[in-house]
């Protein structure tokens, strides 16, 4: 029997009915059940890591990570480590400025976006004024808020960059580079010698440095997305297992197994199994024998 996600309501985060932005820092972000929202949500991922599964795709996050969701987007967190974030709330409906805020918004599914550490540090400042302002409820502050809410939606756009994607990132955001390099290896051996010869970086700092804003190692954070790969490769696609592995950086698919079956307590034939039907199933099993 599947469960229905929990549904948070507005009233249990913004107190007031016409305040259309609201703050809800988490620090830390415990391990929470798939749920719904009555409002929309930017998530900003300030340290720590962990697993955000949104809409049934996992992502493996940590600093710097940035999610839009939607009211009907069912997301959860699992398997967190000092995860500290931001949940910026918002309701479109109660917004009173005259602007096109799908322009300055992603649209829904896009998956995860990436905030370079300059962006960090501008978007920090702006929501901890927000977090004042929208705290009150006279018609000056709902209109501070709203303005607030408007810079920051700016500087996300401005200083945001696909993960899933190439980007040319500001010279100096030397751990902007290597989140896109890593995210780029995902299929291939990701080689961080030659990473820092090629940008003139310290293996040694840089370590230390992934180690401080994440709290875990590069090679960790590699695993984690090659992992989450698969999963939604098995869920989503047809492909053989030894395809599955293939594409997610792994040369032996009988070491793929031993690896996914280690970190989540499924094999991958069983993780698929869960999400497939009783026909569906059989004729992978022929196509694999």
């Amino acid at each position: 029997m599947v469960t229905a996600p929990l549904r948070l309501a507005k009233a249990d985060y913004i107190p007031s009915e016409q305040m259309p932005v609201a703050v809800a820092e988490r620090t830390p972000q415990s391990s929470f059940p798939p749920h719904v929202h009555e409002f929309n949500e930017i998530v900003l991922v300030w340290r720590g890591n962990g697993l955000h599964v949104m809409n049934d795709r996992p992502w493996p996050v940590t600093c710097g990570d940035i999610f839009y969701l939607h009211a009907d987007d069912c997301h959860s967190y699992e398997s967190v480590q000092d995860l500290v974030l931001d949940n910026i709330i918002y309701c479109p409906e109660r917004f009173q400025l005259a602007l096109d805020w799908q322009q300055l918004l992603p649209a829904r599914n896009e998956g995860c976006w990436r905030l370079t550490t300059r962006g960090m540090a501008l978007a920090r400042g702006v929501i901890k004024q927000l977090e004042v302002e929208s705290r009150k409820s006279d018609l000056l502050s709902r209109q501070l808020t709203e303005a607030l809410f408007l810079q920051l939606a700016l500087i996300l756009q401005r200083h945001r960059y696909a993960s899933d994607l190439p980007w040319q990132l500001p010279e100096g955001e030397q751990l902007d580079l290597l989140m896109a390099a890593i995210q780029g290896h995902i299929a291939s051996p990701f080689d961080l010698a030659t990473f820092c010869l090629q940008h003139r970086l310290s293996e040694r700092a840089l370590k230390q440095l992934f180690r401080q804003q994440t709290g875990m190692t590069i090679g960790h954070y590699l695993r984690q997305l090659q992992l989450c790969q698969a999963k939604y490769l098995l869920r989503s696609g047809d492909l053989l297992i030894g395809e599955v592995a293939s594409r997610c950086g792994f040369d032996d698919s009988n070491y793929f197994s031993v690896v996914f079956t280690r970190e989540t307590g499924l094999t991958p034939s069983a993780w698929r199994q869960r999400f497939i039907s009783g026909g569906e199933a059989h004729r992978l099993h022929n196509a694999k024998g």
